[in-house]
């Protein structure tokens, strides 16, 4: 019963107010012509300015998603991940790669280590 009576309240802020000619207020001297255009009922009414300002905000949000992924497409960079294996604990280690030279690093909660630079297996081991 009182969810209706909160309802029943509030139906005239989000309903358009569909009034007679005569609640338009219109200054003295002024002429109206057939209808008069003002007032909620004219022109656009609440329901259409909320769809335009619904289809606005998805434009926008299509058109910052598209310039996001296709800034991440931009270019073929150097840089990759080579491998990734978890620890536990959201804890991981990672290969990177940069060019041809690969690192090793270790990645937890608050910290990013360089734990080595790895060789190329294919060079001879150094002495």
């Amino acid at each position: 019963m009182r969810l209706r009576r909160l309802l029943l309240a509030g139906a005239p802020l989000v309903t358009p107010r569909l009034g007679a000619a005569s609640d338009v207020l219109v200054p003295r001297g002024a002429e109206t012509v057939g209808a008069a255009a003002v007032g909620p009922s004219a022109g656009l009414g609440v329901y259409t300015m909320l769809v335009a300002a619904a289809c606005a905000v998805a434009g926008i949000w299509f058109l910052w998603r598209g310039r996001r992924q296709s800034a991440g497409r931009a270019g073929k960079g150097k840089l990759s991940v080579a491998e990734t294996r978890p620890l536990g604990n959201r804890q991981y280690l990672v290969v990177a790669a940069y060019g041809e030279k690969k690192y090793l690093i270790g990645v937890c909660v608050g910290r990013i280590s360089l734990l080595a630079p790895l060789d190329d297996p294919a060079s001879p081991p150094s002495a």
